[in-house]
């Protein structure tokens, strides 16, 4: 029987990104935030993409990917340990870094012209807050830092996970980042809200530095 009604939610579409490949590796991008991240790269050319949280590397192999057909740059993805694909690791335009976000040397950023800085590590709350606040002068004015599975707190509220399993994750400790940063980061309205209110995994997870 033919299936001809539209039916899909924050719970049909979470576990579909759960199982989202890029070019055969596990990559866990909301279909949303591939458009939008690919458009950013394109508007930004960026000359460098450190990326917290490798997991098995179909992530940094878009980015690279990306970079590939602008014509320049690299990617930088930190993880715990090495998890990550060999296609991953065998990119010319990406190095792989482990040891976590906090070993991560920071002169590794100089002498780029544009860094944009993606934080996609634990989502717990504090983890996240302290890796903004690392790599926050990482990130080169008018490029972003991106913040990742904010839509963890909705997924909370689905009762998909426990309050206590975040504590409140990245819109948390995106809230209060920009407490102390509002001078320096903004929300971009025209990336999170592209598809509708935060239609994207990363709600108000898109922040530009002025």
């Amino acid at each position: 029987m033919i299936q001809n009604n539209v039916s899909f939610d924050i719970l049909s579409i979470n576990r579909g990104h759960l199982s989202v490949t890029y070019r055969g590796v596990p990559a866990l991008k909301c279909p949303f935030d591939y458009v939008l991240y690919q458009m950013l790269f394109m508007q930004l050319k960026p000359d460098l993409v450190i990326e917290i949280g490798t997991f098995k590397g179909g992530g940094a192999l878009y980015y690279a990917d990306l970079l590939e057909l602008i014509g320049k740059g690299e990617v930088h993805t930190i993880d715990l340990e090495t998890q990550c694909n060999e296609l991953t690791k065998r990119h010319p335009r990406i190095k792989v870094f482990s040891g976590g976000w906090q070993a991560y040397p920071l002169e590794n950023a100089k002498g780029y012209e544009t860094v944009l800085v993606i934080e996609d590590s634990s989502h717990t709350y504090q983890n996240t807050l302290d890796a903004m606040n690392r790599f926050a002068d990482v990130v080169t004015p008018g490029s972003y830092m991106i913040v990742e599975d904010g839509i963890l707190d909705c997924l909370v509220s689905q009762g998909v996970y426990s309050p206590e399993t975040y504590n409140g994750g990245p819109v948390r400790a995106i809230e209060e980042f920009l407490q102390s940063h509002s001078d320096r980061f903004q929300i971009d309205r025209g990336l999170c809200d592209f598809f509708g209110i935060n239609a994207t995994w990363n709600p108000n997870g898109y922040l530009r530095k002025l």
